[in-house]
């Protein structure tokens, strides 16, 4: 996923430090089977991360709570970044990997 015009973008040596960090990846397809997007899952402590890339200028990720239900489309997050493949995972990679004492209880509200 390298470009020709942002020389000072390394995406391939991003996306290896996010496998580095436990990431699994998977192609997300349409319906006749075209690739829509590279897709990346980390569930850790009490969160769970995704980035899609769909292209180098179209990259999401968000961080959730674990008791999400559906990852593609969770009700709650707790952070999300979205735009070119570079500065999404170099914010993703920002993020702090552990995760605060009792926080999923102040989140359900008990």
């Amino acid at each position: 996923m390298t470009s020709s015009t942002d020389t000072q973008c390394d995406s391939d040596a991003r996306l290896r430090e996010l496998m580095a960090r436990g990431f699994q990846f998977m192609q997300s397809t349409d319906s006749r089977g075209e690739l829509r997007a590279l897709v990346g899952v980390r569930g850790h402590d009490n969160v769970i991360d995704v980035v899609s890339l769909e292209s180098e200028d179209h990259v999401t990720a968000t961080r959730m709570p674990s008791y999400e239900e559906n990852v593609f489309e969770p009700s709650t997050t707790w952070w999300h970044s979205s735009g070119r493949v570079c500065d999404v995972i170099d914010r993703l990679l920002e993020l702090p990997d552990d995760h605060t004492p009792g926080s999923l209880l102040v989140a359900a509200g008990l």
